[in-house]
């Protein structure tokens, strides 16, 4: 969130963060050195070393960057204090062409026979007073520079050390503009990438431990991996709504600002709930053709196509999420009302022919409807075993209630619609989020490797179920507080941007 706020303190984490990385890496090294491979040709082994030399390319980048923020901040400074004293020669120069006599009289009083000494010595005095004004004014502007630099250089020193700041500066130097912009680009990458990353690293981790999903079962584990994963990321996502990320986008359940308040780009992008369907779209569309990939060549079990009857439904229900978002599709709906609007009074009737304030907002039902129904297959969805029906239950009750709490919001949103650009962080939303993210980490847990293992080790359904409901709470807690920095780090740049410019003023 730091590298996000574009904060300077961005690189002095990085660098505490990959040093707890690498005495981690040296542990696992040395226990690696004294114990034989159990999981063989595993992803997270490699994995892991890849994302350990991405962490490190961004840092160094990072480091770069921050360089290069300092010389062009310095330049900045060194331009603006050379145009305010270029502002003050003129200033002068523009006095003397008002008021000639003063420069002609200051050559005049050194020749002078004495002749009106008391005029002479009065005006001598105004003109010294105005020289020591002038030398007092350089002092202070000298004071505030050395004021500047000096905390410039406290900061850096701060961040960077001194050698090392001059080693990569002298890099710098060496690298062509095109190379910088790539570089920053692959940064700006990273920095989106970096938590779905180390997602996946945490989660190949837990399976390299516990050695399962391999053989045959990959495809099983995949298919609750990938899937799970979406419902909890998608939990994580509607959470950042709930607090304000994505008002730029009228994601926040809020007015989305117009063109000119925001780029083009940002004003093009469509509606959470149209994402919402086309992802729903997606699934459904591609996964119809991998439900009976675990028994290629086999014959089609009735489960089998119970769960392609799920990827229509999925292809179904999010086509026709994206065509209620689409403008155009409600354009055409009105086109027989909007013929009736050509020929009418629109004076006289201008409220009636007026767009319903509803209309600002989304409130599309296809995404909760699906994910209802999910719920609700999933719960009555027969399993090989006891435990695993009641693991299944879980998560889709938790489906049920995320399609509950988000009807609630809708009907919130129904009887006062936003009318301001901040959030407007409807309540139902927080047990939205909390029923995606646990239900989205039970629907992991209940392939059939960890199941099996639970019930080898005489473990029940309720042992998953409370140790998610912990981790969602605490990593609910953790993503508030994680945004809260990213806004505490907005603010201090935001801070030390005007404290700067002040003390140039």
């Amino acid at each position: 969130m730091l590298s996000v706020a574009r904060s300077r303190l961005a690189s002095a984490t990085q660098l505490g963060f990959f040093a707890l990385n690498a005495i981690g890496l040296l542990v696992g090294t040395v226990y690696n050195a004294n114990t034989p491979d159990l999981y063989e040709n595993n992803l997270h082994h490699k994995f892991g070393w890849a994302i350990t030399w991405v962490v490190l390319a961004q840092t160094i980048v990072g480091l770069l960057r921050l360089c290069a923020d300092g010389e062009k901040a310095e330049e900045s400074h060194v331009e603006e204090r050379l145009a305010f004293m270029s502002g003050g020669t003129h200033h002068m120069s523009g006095y003397q062409q008002m008021h000639p006599e003063s420069l002609a009289s200051m050559h005049r009083y050194s020749h002078d026979s004495g002749q009106g000494t008391e005029s002479d010595s009065s005006r001598t005095s105004s003109l010294a007073g105005l020289h020591e004004e002038k030398d007092e004014g350089n002092r202070h502007l000298e004071d505030q520079e050395r004021d500047y630099d000096a905390a410039s250089r406290n900061s850096q020193r701060l961040l960077v050390p001194p050698r090392l700041s001059g080693l990569l500066s002298s890099v710098l130097h060496k690298v062509p503009n095109k190379v910088r912009r790539v570089m920053i680009l692959f940064y700006d990458t990273v920095d989106v990438l970096i938590l779905i990353l180390g997602y996946v690293a945490i989660l190949t981790g837990f399976i390299t431990y516990g050695g399962v999903f391999s053989g045959s079962n990959i495809f099983n584990g995949l298919a609750h991996s990938v899937k799970g994963s979406i419902f909890f990321w998608y939990g994580l996502l509607t959470l950042s709504r709930w607090m304000g990320c994505f008002a730029e986008y009228g994601w926040a359940w809020n007015v989305r600002p117009p063109l000119g308040m925001v780029s083009a780009r940002k004003a093009r992008i469509p509606s959470a709930e149209f994402v919402e369907s086309f992802v729903i779209f997606l699934y459904g569309s591609t996964n119809v053709f991998l439900e009976h990939l675990a028994a290629w060549g086999g014959a089609w079990t009735a489960e089998d196509l119970e769960h392609v009857s799920i990827s229509i439904l999925f292809f179904g229900g999010g086509l026709a999420g994206m065509l209620v978002e689409s403008k155009t599709i409600r354009d055409l709906l009105n086109a027989s009302l909007l013929r009736w609007k050509s020929s009418a009074d629109h004076h006289r009737f201008k409220e009636q022919w007026a767009l319903p304030q509803t209309y600002s907002s989304s409130m599309n039902p296809f995404p909760a409807l699906i994910l209802l129904l999910l719920g609700l297959m999933m719960s009555s969805h027969h399993q090989h075993s006891m435990v695993s029906t009641m693991v299944h239950k879980q998560w889709g009750t938790l489906f049920v209630g995320f399609a509950l709490a988000r009807a609630v919001t809708y009907i919130l949103m129904y009887l006062s619609p936003p009318n301001s650009y901040f959030p407007l962080r409807p309540p139902s939303e927080i047990i939205t989020s909390f029923c995606l993210i646990s239900g989205g980490l039970i629907f992991i847990a209940s392939n059939k490797d960890t199941v099996a293992a639970m019930e080898r080790h005489d473990l029940n359904a309720m042992f998953v179920f409370t140790i998610t409901m912990g981790w969602t709470a605490f990593l609910m807690a953790w993503e508030i507080v994680v945004l809260a920095i990213k806004g505490w780090a907005v603010g201090r740049r935001r801070a030390d941007d005007n404290a700067a410019r002040s003390t140039l003023a």
